[in-house]
């Protein structure tokens, strides 16, 4: 490889702060960007003729377009969702030219974790309720809250998917000596927690004081969560979403939450995106939202750029790359 004349292809449209670090960070390789560029990681770009160029793609693009076109050699994604590029046609076609394919799970999985822990701490102290009735009623509901409080020692926890995010939750959540276990596609042995397939999800929800839903969205997890899923939830458990509001029974999950039949719901992501205004889930006392903001911080898209350039020296290299998925 010629690594001092690659053309990098980015429909990502970062600041300026992030843009000036990233044009300083590929030198001495070229840039270029198409006329319109995706200021979202969830909007997929459009098939762009100035892709052809290119011997890495950074951003979002077209995934007919990477599989036609020979000379691509390398994909990062600024998501570490890869929804749409989790088809056979994508994967094989990268495979058979030898083609790789990078995500951005290492700058998403801190943040998110910290997002859904502090949910999880929230909920837990009746933090919600508490602002809730400074709102409204202002009452001074002392014993009430106390006694509704809960420690999170010994309590079980299940996670839905083990991947990066699952690992630094669950490293978070150490300290407290909490229980826990997950369900994943593909169960290796080396997982740190009793882990499952996801034919047995259903056995273990029972067991469960929180359920932390961290599924990406595939044919393989399109509703999984569903009706019989919700059934079988402790009258207690709180549900956390913040993977995927297809791989939910989102209908089920309202039902259960409007007859208490659930401790409550946390989403950060839903179906559809973005909830409208009138839906009824926002209305609900036990079910608290906010708007696909897990992953968000500060310096997100610095982080974006320095993660793939720190790829990028890699790719140099000829050295293995970081979250790789093909």
């Amino acid at each position: 490889m010629n690594a001092s004349s690659l053309t990098i292809w980015c429909n990502a449209h970062f600041p300026e702060p992030a843009t000036r670090e990233l044009l300083e960070g590929i030198k001495p390789h070229r840039l270029i960007t198409p006329g319109a560029r995706e200021a979202s990681n969830l909007v997929g770009g459009a098939a762009d003729p100035l892709l052809a160029q290119a011997d890495v793609a950074f951003g979002q693009p077209d995934p007919k377009q990477i599989v036609e076109l020979p000379k691509l050699r390398w994909i990062h994604l600024t998501s570490a969702g890869y929804t749409r590029y989790d088809t056979p046609a994508v994967r094989d076609g990268l495979k058979r030219r030898g083609a790789i394919l990078t995500n951005s799970s290492m700058v998403y999985d801190e943040p998110c974790a910290e997002h859904v822990l502090a949910m999880i701490l929230a909920v837990s102290r009746r933090l919600p309720q508490s602002w809730a009735e400074q709102a409204t009623t202002r009452a001074w509901k002392y014993t009430e809250t106390r006694i509704q409080s809960r420690l999170l020692g010994g309590q079980t926890f299940l996670l839905l998917g083990f991947g990066a995010i699952a690992r630094r939750l669950l490293e978070l959540l150490s300290p407290m000596k909490v229980n826990a276990m997950a369900v994943r596609r593909t169960v290796t042995g080396s997982e740190p927690i009793p882990t499952f397939p996801y034919h047995q999800l259903r056995e273990l929800i029972p067991q469960a004081d929180h359920i932390v839903n961290l599924l990406p969205a595939n044919p393989t997890t399109e509703r999984l969560f569903d009706a019989g899923c919700v059934e079988r939830m402790r009258q207690t458990a709180i549900f956390y979403n913040i993977g995927r509001g297809s791989t939910v029974d989102q209908i089920a999950l309202q039902t259960a939450l409007e007859t208490d039949r659930i401790g409550g719901a946390y989403l950060d992501v839903t179906d559809p995106e973005p909830l409208p205004p009138d839906h009824p889930l926002w209305l609900l006392p036990n079910c608290w939202i906010t708007p696909h903001t897990a992953g968000g911080h500060a310096n997100e898209f610095e982080r974006l750029v320095r993660h793939f350039l720190t790829n990028l020296r890699c790719f140099e290299r000829s050295e293995p790359l970081l979250d790789r998925i093909v």
